[in-house]
C-alpha cells in the first residue's frame, strides 16, 4: 500500500530582492507518512522543520519556492498544482495546527462561524447539520458548554482552550492528515499534557496520520512512530523513535538526545557548542562538523550522502558507513597531512 504522503528530493529556497541572496531553507528532504502514522520532526530554530511544512500545504510566503522535488499525496503531485486547486486539498485533506492559537483564530468571528467554516466549505453542511458537528467537535476536543462556547469569541477563552478550538477546526473538514506545527509550545505543563492525550485520543478514533513539529524530544517519545532530525536544511538522520532513542547514528542526534533530562538520572546534561550556520552560507563538507565532537578530517571537505542503516533508518554521517573504505582512510589522512 503507497504511503498517504511522500516528500521526495524537496527543495525550498528563500530568495532576496534581487537574487543576490539565497537561502536554501529545505535541502534534498524526503520522508513518508502512512494512515494513521505519527511523524516527528524536530531541530534547532531555523534548520527548515516549518518552511517543509509550509511546502506540504502551499502557504509559503511570497519570497520563498519550491525549486525541486516532489509532494505525493493521495496519488497527485502537490507541487504542480495551482493555489485554487490546493484549496480544495486544504482543509479537507491536509490540515494545520499552528503554535499560536491567537494567529490562527479571527478575534472578530464567534468560534460556531470559526469551527463551521471548513465544514460549510468542504463538507457542504448546512443549517442544523451545520450547527450539530460544530458541537460534535467541540465535545471531541473537550470543551464545556459547547452550546454556549460556541457563541463566544477567542477572547473569552484560556490558551488551552484556544488551542483546542484551533484542533476542533482542524478536524472539521475530515483530513487525512494534520500537520501540527509546535501546537503546545505556549501551554502550560498540566494543559500540554491533557492536549496531547487527547490528540492521540482523536487519531486513535479517526485514523488521521499526523506531523508533528517540535523541540520537544519528550513530546517526540510520547506521540510519534517515526522521527526526522533536521539540521541546516536537511534530515541528517530518520527512522523510528525506538531506533533513534537507542542507537542514533548521527553525532547531532545523539547531542539532542544527551540534552534531553531524564527521570531519576544525575548525568550531567550536555550542550552544543556554537550556533546553526547561516543557511545562505554554509560551510564546507558537512554543515554540523564546525560543532561536532566526533568530526573527522574528511567531514570539512565533503558532505556525506544517505546511508540506509535498516529498513526506513538512514543518516547523512561519514561515521555510519558501515565501514571506511580505503579511499576514504586516503581522504582522512591526506587532509590531516594537509592540516
Amino acid at each position: 500500500m503507497p504511503p498517504l504522503l511522500q516528500v521526495t528530493n524537496l527543495e525550498t529556497h528563500y530568495v532576496s530582492f534581487g537574487g543576490a541572496r539565497v537561502v536554501k531553507a529545505v535541502d534534498d528532504v524526503s520522508f513518508t507518512v502512512n494512515e494513521g502514522e505519527t511523524l516527528g520532526i524536530v531541530g534547532e530554530s531555523g534548520c527548515g522543520k516549518t518552511t517543509t511544512c509550509l511546502s506540504i500545504v502551499g502557504l509559503l510566503p511570497p519570497a520563498s519556492r519550491i525549486v525541486g522535488g516532489h509532494i505525493e499525496f493521495g496519488g497527485k503531485d502537490l507541487v504542480h498544482l495551482s493555489q485554487g486547486e490546493m484549496r480544495h486539498i486544504r482543509g479537507a485533506q491536509i490540515a494545520m495546527i499552528l503554535q499560536d492559537p491567537m494567529a490562527s483564530l479571527n478575534p472578530l468571528f464567534s468560534i460556531y462561524w470559526q469551527v463551521a467554516e471548513p465544514a460549510y466549505y468542504h463538507r457542504a453542511l448546512r443549517g442544523r447539520s451545520l450547527r450539530e458537528r460544530v458541537r460534535e467537535l467541540l465535545n471531541a476536543v473537550r470543551i464545556p458548554s459547547p452550546a454556549m462556547r460556541m457563541r463566544e469569541y477567542p477572547h473569552q477563552m484560556s490558551g488551552g482552550m484556544r488551542q483546542r478550538i484551533v484542533g476542533a477546526i482542524a478536524l472539521a473538514g475530515g483530513p487525512r492528515l494534520i500537520i501540527a506545527d509546535e501546537p503546545t509550545t505556549n501551554l502550560d505543563v498540566t494543559i500540554q499534557a491533557q492536549y496531547l492525550d487527547l490528540l492521540k485520543e482523536l487519531q486513535h478514533e479517526t485514523g488521521v496520520a499526523v506531523i508533528f513539529v517540535t523541540h520537544n524530544l519528550g513530546i517526540v517519545a510520547r506521540m510519534c512512530d517515526k522521527l526526522a532530525v533536521m539540521y541546516a536544511g536537511k534530515i541528517v538522520e530518520s527512522g523510528s523513535v525506538r531506533e533513534l532513542f537507542d542507537s542514533a547514528q548521527h553525532p547531532y542526534t545523539k547531542a539532542l538526545l544527551g540534552s534531553m533530562p531524564k527521570l531519576g538520572s544525575k548525568q550531567k546534561l550536555l550542550a552544543i557548542p556554537g550556533q546553526p550556520p547561516d543557511l545562505a552560507t554554509l560551510p564546507p563538507g558537512c554543515a554540523f562538523h564546525p560543532r561536532c565532537s566526533e568530526a573527522m578530517p574528511r567531514c570539512s571537505l565533503e558532505e556525506p550522502g544517505e546511508v540506509r542503516i535498516g529498513g526506513e533508518w538512514r543518516a547523512r554521517c561519514w561515521r555510519a558507513e558501515p565501514q571506511y573504505g580505503q579511499s576514504a582512510k586516503a581522504i582522512d589522512v591526506a587532509a590531516a597531512v594537509a592540516s
